[in-house]
Order: C-alpha cells, then structure tokens, then sequence
C-alpha cells in the first residue's frame, strides 16, 4: 500500500498540541499533534482510559455535552480552524463520526436509518444510487433492509452505522471502538470493507481502536495513546514489527512477562521527550 504521508504533504486534518479538560480541573489530553492525510486511513490505539474518545469528541465538537472543552491548541480541516465550530457545522464540512455503541435507532428500519445519514444532502436524486452502492459494499443490509434496526446483529449493526456516515458523503469517516463486541471473523469482515471503502471512494478513515493487530492491518499510520500522550507513532507496518507494540499492544509475549509499558526504557524515552 502506498504512504500517504509521502503522498500528500498537506493534511486533510490537522491537531496542533491539543489539551482537553473536563470540568474545568480534569486533564485528560496532555497537548498531542498528529495529521490525517487525504484518502489515508490512520489509527489511533491506546487502552481504556488513554484520552481517545476525548479526541473523537474534540474533532466532532461533542465536548460541550459533557462539560468538555478544548483549552489549548487548534484542529483544522482542509487549512480550516475547526474547534471553534458547531457539530452541526463539522458535520456539513465532511467530518462524519460512527460512534462507540452505533448510536443507531432500534425502531426505525434498516433503510430508515440509512436515509438519517443523507440529511444535510441537497442532491436528492443521487441519494437512490448511494442506497445501492451501501448494499453493494453491505449485502447483509438489503435483505433486512425493512426491518427494525433493533432486531440486527451487533455486526450487522456495526454495518448500519457504517452506511449511514457515508451517506452523508463524508470525506472523512471517524470510529469509535468498531470492533467493540463483535466476533473476530465479523470484525474481519467489516474491516476489509473499510480498507474497500477507503480503495474504492477515497474517503478518509480515522480509527480508534483497542483492537492495535486489525487496525494496523488495514492503516498506513498509527499514533498509540497513553494517560493522555502520544507515546509512540510511525507506519502501521514498523509499529506492528515494534518489540513494544507487540508485548503491550499485540499481545506476542510470554505468558507471566507482561509488565508496564512505564517500565520499557524505549517508552521512557519518548516519553521523556514528548514532557
């Protein structure tokens, strides 16, 4: 797979040295800066508690609904200073967000929600032709395309939310979590047309995600998040070839050896660094 960070030397999204605070007193991003270049899919990995979902919400604009807010540094979009703007506004520039949890509605159909995502749309008459294309890359979705969206599977679900975001013809689709519950082979699965989907469309992915072996499988950059930092970053492929990363992040140790990522020196000294 090409790099896209040689491809295309103007990011599409762009953090600059974020902090997030919560309730006025409650650090929990510590001044990170990384670039999502166009038509690339990056991940962002960490654990429970890394500050990820903080992140998310930063980007969409969501913070304020959780007493939230962005006190140092900027995000821009395309050269645009996005942190100041509505969610409704980030939304209508192209940055779609599939949350953790779906966030899907149970009683409407599968295709009722599909149609959600195309409300901010003025081009009607394409909207047809998505539907179509949504099932093409989903074909689990049409056959239950009238049914309640409550009664599917929890990858089929997954799928769901997926369509929707691109029927807002998103630029750039953002994750949370998407393998959160779901089998391995179904994780597999909604992967593959991710990578697809990013191939074929040329939209943009960002993903956050615990799950560090698929999601280096199907990026061309990662950044893995700690107590708020970025502590460590490069090409999925040198990541995942990374002694580290694979202790801590991929599980490739010997049982009984695990021990904290603080403890390895090459963590101490990029954290060191980053201070």
């Amino acid at each position: 797979m090409p790099d896209p960070f040689n491809l295309s030397p103007d990011p599409m999204l762009e953090l600059n040295n974020i902090e997030i605070v919560y309730s006025d007193v409650i650090r929990v991003v510590r001044g990170i800066s990384f670039a999502v270049p166009e038509k690339s899919i990056v991940a962002l990995l960490g654990s429970n508690g890394a500050g990820k979902s903080s992140v998310l919400k930063a980007i969409s604009g969501l913070l304020d609904l959780e007493d939230g807010e962005i006190t140092e540094g900027s995000i821009s979009f395309h050269k645009e200073r996005i942190d100041r703007l509505s969610p409704e506004q980030i939304v209508q520039r192209g940055i779609v967000q599939v949350p953790e949890g779906r966030g899907i509605f149970d009683d409407l159909t599968t295709i009722e929600n599909i149609r959600i995502g195309a409300y901010t749309r003025k081009d009607r008459e394409r909207i047809r032709g998505d539907v179509d294309l949504l099932f093409d890359y989903f074909p689990a979705l049409r056959s239950r395309r009238s049914q309640p969206a409550g009664y599917l599977s929890g990858g089929e679900q997954q799928m769901l939310a997926i369509s929707r975001a691109l029927m807002a013809r998103c630029r750039l689709m953002m994750l949370d979590e998407p393998s959160l519950g779901l089998a391995p082979q179904v994780t597999k699965e909604i992967f593959r047309i991710l990578l697809t989907i990013n191939q074929e469309a040329g939209t943009s992915i960002f993903l956050v995600e615990q799950n560090a072996r698929i999601a280096l499988s199907i990026s061309s950059y990662g950044y893995i998040m700690e107590n708020g930092k970025i502590v460590l970053d490069g090409p999925s492929r040198k990541l995942a070839d990374n002694e580290d990363v694979k202790e801590f992040y991929l599980g490739l140790t010997e049982v009984g050896s695990r021990k904290s990522y603080r403890h390895v020196k090459h963590y101490k000294r990029r954290k060191r660094w980053l201070s």
